[in-house]
């Protein structure tokens, strides 16, 4: 027997367990979202790889330093693209 005061109301709505919810995407889904977002760490990429690049275009040789700047912005652009083209978003399973 469950203690007084456990029992649901009558005209209670049955909350859904964990994970019946469907995944909500990180940026909601919202294409102005993704858009700013992907642009704007596209714009941090460029201001990242602009560092090395000026001291490359003065003819002196990349440090271990400029080189990781460079993989850093690299990666940033690629997180840019990857927001802007949504690949998960998009791709929906073939029901058999």
């Amino acid at each position: 027997m469950s203690p007084r005061g456990a029992e649901p109301a009558p005209d209670a709505v049955p909350v859904p367990g964990p994970g019946s919810a469907s995944p909500r995407p990180l940026f909601g889904g919202c294409w102005s979202c993704r858009l700013l977002s992907g642009a704007g760490l596209l714009m941090a990429a460029i201001w990242v790889f602009q560092g090395p690049r000026s001291t490359m275009k003065k003819g002196i040789p990349p440090s271990m330093g400029a080189l990781a700047q460079i993989t850093f912005a690299a990666g940033l652009g690629a997180w840019g693209i990857v927001i802007l083209a949504d690949p998960v978003g998009t791709w929906h399973r073939k029901q058999p």
